[in-house]
């Protein structure tokens, strides 16, 4: 069973859910974007943060066959940990973090 369709679906949803309440900080906003042809979802994070413009990646997931490989996940409680709740399968989730635990 393909289960990239449904893989790409949690993971929207999950980034939409962390962006949904936006920092009070400052005046910094969260932005999803989820590229479902290249595979690619982010979270960037934009704004004025004091006296510098900040423009970083928050979060960064790639679908690639079938699995998802985590780039960045900068979140305190991180994402990840989501996408398993969400009905992701842990087995199937591949980071280069050694700090990330799975599971």
């Amino acid at each position: 069973m393909d289960n990239s369709l449904i893989y790409a679906d949690i993971i929207e949803n999950t980034l939409k859910e962390a962006t949904r309440h936006q920092p009070r900080i400052q005046s910094i906003r969260l932005y999803p974007v989820c590229d479902r042809d290249s595979g690619n979802f982010l979270i960037l994070a934009t704004g004025w943060d004091k006296k510098a413009w900040i423009n970083t990646i928050l979060f960064h997931a790639r679908l690639v066959d079938e699995k998802i490989a985590i780039e960045e996940d900068n979140f305190e409680e991180g994402l990840t940990s989501m996408l398993i709740e969400a009905g992701i399968d842990a087995k199937n989730i591949h980071t280069s973090m050694p700090q990330l635990s799975i599971v």
